[in-house]
C-alpha cells in the first residue's frame, strides 16, 4: 500500500516492478514509443507533468528528453482494463520521440507483397541526425 500516493495501488507492476508504457502523441493519436515505469517514475511523471520511466538499459530512472531535450509534457494518463499497462498522451516538445531522430520509435513497417518474402521497410524519415541530437 502507498500512502503517499494511494491511487498507484490500482495500478499492477510486474514482478520486476514495472508497468508497460504506450505513449502517444495526445494530438494525433500517433503512439510514439514503449517504455516502462515504476512506481516512483509513475509518481514524478504525475508530480512533474512530464514524462519518466525506468530504463532497463540504463538500470536507473530516465527523464524523457533528459539529453535530447525532447520532453514529453504529459496531457493525460490512462489505465487500461486490467490495471497492468498504462497510456501516456504527451506533446513531444522538438517532435522527435525516438533515438534515432525520427518522431516515431514505429518507423518501419512489414512489406507484404503476394509473392514475396516479407520485409521490414523504413517508412518514417529522420528528422534530425542523432549524432546532432545526442552529444556522448
Amino acid at each position: 500500500m502507498n500512502t503517499l500516493h494511494p491511487w498507484i495501488d490500482a495500478v499492477r507492476f510486474d514482478a520486476a516492478g514495472l508497468v508497460p508504457v504506450i505513449v502517444q502523441e495526445s494530438g494525433s493519436k500517433r503512439v510514439l514509443m514503449f517504455a516502462h515505469m515504476t512506481r516512483e517514475a509513475l509518481a514524478l511523471t504525475a508530480a512533474s507533468g512530464e514524462a519518466v520511466f525506468w530504463s532497463r538499459s540504463r538500470g536507473r530512472l530516465w527523464r524523457k528528453g533528459e539529453e535530447s531535450g525532447h520532453v514529453q509534457k504529459v496531457h493525460g494518463l490512462r489505465l487500461d482494463c486490467d490495471g497492468d499497462v498504462l497510456l501516456l498522451e504527451v506533446e513531444q516538445i522538438g517532435g522527435i520521440a525516438c533515438h534515432t531522430g525520427r518522431q516515431s520509435c514505429f518507423f518501419r513497417r512489414l512489406t507484404l507483397d503476394l509473392g514475396a518474402e516479407p520485409i521490414w521497410q523504413t517508412v518514417d524519415p529522420i528528422l534530425k541526425d542523432p549524432n546532432l541530437i545526442y552529444k556522448k
